[in-house]
């Protein structure tokens, strides 16, 4: 078992991340010129070593989990936290399925040669050193870590305290993987610390660390955005809506809504808030249906189709991410006053549209202004393996550089190269 590492000053700190920033700058250069297959071979091995080391792998999370417990962890943190069998292997299928797919760097993204016989090309490259600062999911150590290597990246990861027993546990089997390889250890590193001081150093870590991704909650992610002094690709919450449209099919509808909000309540693809057509032809039954599936439904106490059925609504509560089996429901004048609502209170995360009118359809896909927008599809499709990216780094709700899942393309850059043959520009 991990020890609960000592609480740093800010200065042991810095030391800390400057020396494990030094140390991946060393192992990106490596990784910028490894060749295709080496990173391939390495994640595979990488896979067979998180399946070889399970049963630890699974012990170390049982002990943050029981933690969790006695320090009264939301039921949805703890969903997020604990692994089972199927989950697990869900991991390790992951860092294996990254090693299949096409690398980025070296792909070239446009080439054109100018009238003075100059060619210029944009080519993919690593963007260098990547910091992951997240909570809960242990998932992410091996995600993030498979995807940094495979668009060659070294990575430093800071998890959460909650996780640090799971987080320390998959980064042993990974590393062996990777060296195995004949990759540098130091292409994976996991801060070993939960001090927060930690966290600002990495932040502060200009020219070691290249781009800071934060994973977690509001707190976390606003804590980042104001003091990074490093590029970050943020993660927002995942306030998301399904609008059903006057025409959709009832079935459908309820199908779509009952997946959107209750296959996985703790995940940042859920439903949080139902938006229903004021002319679709049974509101009622889709409150039921949530609420028969055990969700809580909190809606105006004035919509007299649902109001008597539904917990009163709080103004908070349409720009809450619950986490949880609790929903918002309001009923709205058509599609424009849907993409009204959503404009105010959603996150750009992923919104959709349930309807059998093609040219509603595409109005709201055309107008809502969020990184994932579905037609007649759940929103828990927002993920990397579903969209056939391999695992994700998460999902950016930002309008640069990447957008979406995250996954291999969203860890590279690019560079401009020109080949002449004697042009000056005189």
């Amino acid at each position: 078992m991990l020890a609960q590492a000592a609480m740093l000053d800010p200065d042991a700190s810095t030391t800390l991340i400057a020396r494990m920033g030094g140390a991946a700058r060393q192992a990106a250069a490596v990784l910028a010129t490894a060749p295709d297959a080496l990173k391939a071979d390495a994640l595979r091995r990488a896979a067979d070593a998180l399946r070889a080391d399970g049963a630890m792998i699974l012990a170390a999370n049982a002990i943050d989990v029981a933690r969790g417990h006695e320090a009264g962890l939301s039921d949805a943190m703890l969903d997020r936290l604990r692994l089972d069998p199927a989950r697990f292997e869900a991991i390790a299928a992951g860092v294996a399925a990254v090693a299949d797919l096409a690398d980025p760097v070296g792909q070239v993204i446009d080439y054109a040669t100018r009238p003075n016989g100059l060619t210029l090309s944009r080519v993919r490259v690593p963007i260098g050193v990547i910091g992951i600062i997240y909570e809960s999911r242990p998932n992410v150590t091996a995600d993030a870590a498979a995807l940094c290597v495979r668009a060659g990246n070294a990575v430093i990861l800071r998890g959460g305290s909650e996780a640090i027993e799971s987080n320390g546990a998959i980064h042993a089997a990974m590393t062996k993987g990777i060296t195995a390889a004949g990759l540098p250890a130091e292409a994976v590193q996991l801060v070993s610390t939960t001090d927060r001081a930690a966290v600002g150093a990495m932040l502060a870590a200009d020219g070691l660390i290249d781009l800071i991704v934060p994973r977690g909650g509001k707190s976390l992610v606003a804590r980042v955005q104001a003091e990074a002094r490093v590029p970050v690709l943020a993660h927002l919450d995942g306030i998301n809506h399904v609008f059903v449209h006057a025409s959709a099919a009832p079935d459908m509808a309820r199908s779509i809504v009952l997946d959107a909000k209750m296959r996985r309540t703790g995940i940042c693809g859920a439903m949080e808030t139902l938006l229903i057509d004021r002319d679709f032809v049974d509101p009622v039954m889709l409150v039921e249906a949530l609420q028969q599936a055990g969700c809580e439904v909190r809606g105006d106490s004035f919509e007299a189709s649902i109001g008597e059925i539904v917990t009163p609504v709080e103004p908070a509560d349409w720009d809450t991410e619950y986490l949880d089996a609790i929903c918002s429901v309001a009923l709205v004048d058509g599609v424009d006053a849907a993409l009204a609502h959503i404009a105010r209170h959603g996150s750009g995360h992923t919104d959709a549209i349930v309807a059998a009118d093609a040219a509603i359809a595409e109005h709201f896909l055309a107008r809502c202004d969020s990184a994932i927008v579905l037609w007649n599809a759940s929103t828990q499709f927002a993920d990397g393996g579903e969209f056939g990216l391999g695992a994700e780094i998460g999902i950016a709700t930002g309008r640069l550089h990447a957008r979406g899942p995250v996954a291999l393309e969203g860890l590279t850059t690019y560079k401009w190269l020109g080949r002449g043959s004697g042009q000056v520009r005189g």
